[in-house]
């Protein structure tokens, strides 16, 4: 045997098979104050032309109804029942809470859906007592939020998965899976219905009758998947689970005994945080580019907020001061509710810092201050707000140039070219290029190539005194699927000194509807200062 072993995975599967109506009276209860009634409830779904119950609460199932039954037979039974209709966006918005929620014991989970979760324990369970104690606390505070939850633990996910559809609060030891789970139905394991009716029809009703069968025999019968699945239940095969969110890379947290709510002690925190982390990502020399605070309220609700930096953030203080920022100015305020009880702090992604002369070369101080009020602006409102212009390799106009995020590509900006101007000569293209061109209205202008000599531009007439062109740009066929008109622009300029960007939408002749050469329309594409 070897002097290392590897330590398996831990599991953590809840499911919550009452979610649909549990969180329907959950927000019964929070807009009333208490539930309209204690009849039983259903939530019904349209399913082979007629309503069918699509999930039940407690008092419903006591009554004998069960998923999939008409809801007109569940009237008969119960002519008081309350209905409602599935609203299956809502169900996963409720999931998602729930396991926003759960991050607070491991950033590891997962959606197992429609009504389930798997929280990835390992190497963490002892920071809570042990397994035991954490899922006794998993399932008591959701159970006190309104929710029926089943739960256990298991080295896979799904033969965890499996006994908590049938046991509640099971702890399965490692290496015990195949004997746990033998004495279970196996409808337990989650398979198709066709593939569990099958498995009765053939005289195998638990999942140890399944499990003595050779495995070829299944796999021929009932496909590889199912095979792989029974393998996985039975502790003999795993898969690794698909966490929501990927895993930060540090992370800094303070818990409180007593929930806290004043802004002044959530600022303390979050500078203390800061510099935690900042001293660990300092030890493998890297900083943060983006990082996000979580505040995690008793009531279960959570609050996200994350800010991007152009350059890796290497100071507690300036991450203090981008959340400053950011908090000052949330639409939505930070709620604390009856407080926050966990407050976390993680840079989700770094980079290697490159140290740099700083103390000759003085771009680089004008580089670092430059980068910093870009992040606190983009913190305050928004990173795509706060963009840099880069030139295109096209001779579009409106493609000349690209608005990207200014945190991203500051650097680019630097190193990018733009066409020279001729000293002396007007500008070739105008200070203020609209986003899309606006058409003009035009009585008469000379033919091939001339300029009008009159048009009309927002129900104002405009004469024009002076112009100087055609510069005739040729659209770029391979990017389009049709054949896009040539234009002719032209540089006028009016009685009263405006001056305009014209161009002409094809030429004379080229354009031809039904049969019939059309004359070309005219546009104006900016204004020039």
């Amino acid at each position: 045997m070897s002097a290392f072993s590897v330590k398996r995975r831990r599991i953590l599967s809840l499911w919550l098979p009452r979610l649909p109506t549990d969180h329907i009276k959950r927000q019964l209860l929070r807009n009333d104050g208490e539930l309209a009634s204690s009849l039983p409830c259903i939530v019904v779904a349209k399913q082979n032309n007629a309503l069918q119950i699509y999930a039940l609460d407690d008092a419903a199932a006591r009554l004998g109804l069960e998923v999939g039954l008409p809801l007109a037979n569940a009237r008969a039974v119960c002519p008081d029942i309350q209905v409602f209709d599935a609203d299956e966006a809502a169900d996963a918005q409720a999931l998602n809470a729930i396991a926003d929620w759960c991050d607070r014991f491991t950033p590891l989970v997962a959606l197992d859906c429609p009504h389930g979760l798997f929280l990835d324990i390992t190497g963490c369970a002892h920071l809570f007592g042990g397994e035991a104690k954490l899922m006794q606390m998993v399932c008591g505070v959701l159970t006190r939020q309104g929710f029926a939850v089943s739960a256990a633990i298991a080295g896979t996910s799904v033969c965890a998965r499996t006994m908590n559809r049938c046991v509640h609060g099971r702890i399965i030891p490692d290496g015990e899976e195949a004997d746990s789970v033998r004495p279970l139905p196996v409808f337990a394991l989650g398979a198709d219905s066709a593939i569990s009716r099958g498995l009765r029809r053939a005289g195998l009703k638990t999942i140890g009758d399944v499990a003595s069968r050779a495995r070829h025999e299944i796999t021929a019968r009932f496909g590889a998947d199912f095979t792989f699945l029974l393998e996985q239940a039975l502790g003999q095969g795993d898969a690794p689970i698909s966490p929501r969110k990927p895993l930060p890379d540090y992370i800094a947290e303070k818990r409180f005994a007593d929930p806290v709510s004043t802004d002044a002690v959530i600022a303390v925190t979050l500078s203390r945080l800061a510099s935690m982390l900042v001293a660990a990502m300092e030890k493998q020399g890297k900083g943060a580019r983006r990082l996000e605070a979580s505040f995690f309220r008793t009531d279960g609700a959570v609050r996200a907020i994350a800010v991007d930096t152009g350059q890796p953030v290497t100071r507690a203080a300036m991450i203090d001061r981008l959340f400053r920022e950011r908090l000052d100015a949330l639409s939505d305020p930070l709620d604390p509710g009856f407080g926050f009880d966990l407050v976390r702090l993680s840079a989700s992604r770094t980079e290697i810092v490159v140290q740099q002369q700083r103390d000759l070369d003085a771009n680089v101080h004008d580089n670092d201050e430059l980068a910093a009020l870009i992040d606190r602006i983009a913190a305050r409102i928004g990173g795509r707000r706060v963009v840099v212009h880069l030139p295109q390799d096209t001779h579009i106009p409106e493609r000349a140039g690209l608005a990207a995020p200014a945190q991203h590509h500051l650097a680019a900006t630097a190193l990018a070219a733009w066409p020279a101007r001729v000293e002396g000569e007007p500008p070739l293209r105008p200070l203020r290029l609209f986003e899309r061109p606006e058409p003009i209205e035009v009585l008469f202008a000379e033919v091939p190539d001339k300029p009008p000599k009159h048009f009309k531009w927002r129900r104002a007439s405009h004469t024009i005194v002076r112009a100087e062109g055609p510069e005739r740009v040729a659209m770029e066929w391979w990017r389009s699927q049709e054949a896009l008109p040539t234009r002719d622009y032209f540089r006028v300029e009016d009685e009263a000194g405006t001056r305009f960007w014209l161009y002409r939408d094809g030429l004379y002749g080229e354009i031809v509807r039904e049969g019939k050469a059309v004359p070309p329309d005219w546009f104006v594409h900016g204004l020039f200062a």
